[in-house]
């Protein structure tokens, strides 16, 4: 069983990740307005992943025999300059995430819950990877300034990115 404090935690990530996927989708539907579907189509799979974060989450604090409590979700900014500035908030906005990662495994550690730790390992890898491909994305856009050809060669490369299940929830988690 999950102490309160953890479930709370929990809970306010779940809608920390629900909020970032409102988050990518915003992002999705701005490049998609402005032309850039394969920008559009990065964050369009990153939306489906951030709302599979939060299904993990929500899976996790059911098994423990914990309660999901939902909460609104806060509106989230609409328009960006550029593909450019929107992958540096997301680079930004995925510090904040790991932040929130790594307190809740913190707060684990602290109560011994070793199922819980076990649990965020997945989280801690996940945000690796999450914050080395924007920062990826970023350099390439940077390498291209303002190259319209450039700026194609990336969106034609970001349009290949295809949706791939978590681990934890094809294995039913």
């Amino acid at each position: 069983m999950l102490s309160q404090k953890l479930q709370d935690a929990i809970n306010a990530q779940v809608n920390a990740e629900m909020w970032s996927a409102y988050l990518y989708l915003s992002m999705s539907l701005d490049a998609a307005a402005k032309g850039h579907k394969g920008v559009a189509n990065w964050f369009a799979i990153q939306f489906k992943e951030e709302q599979d974060h939060a299904q993990i989450f929500i899976n996790y604090v059911l098994s423990r025999g914990g309660e999901v409590k939902l909460a609104p979700i806060a509106e989230v900014r609409t328009s960006w300059e550029s593909p450019l500035e929107a992958f540096k908030d997301t680079l930004a906005h995925e510090k904040k995430v790991t932040a929130m990662i790594d307190n809740l495994a913190h707060m684990a550690a602290e109560e011994k819950d070793f199922a819980t730790s076990n649990m965020l390992v997945w989280f801690i890898d996940e945000q690796i990877e999450e914050e080395e491909n924007a920062s990826d994305i970023i350099n390439s856009l940077e390498q291209v300034d303002d190259s319209k050809l450039g700026l194609y060669m990336i969106d034609k490369e970001l349009a290949a990115r295809t949706y791939t299940q978590p681990s934890l929830l094809a294995a039913g988690k």
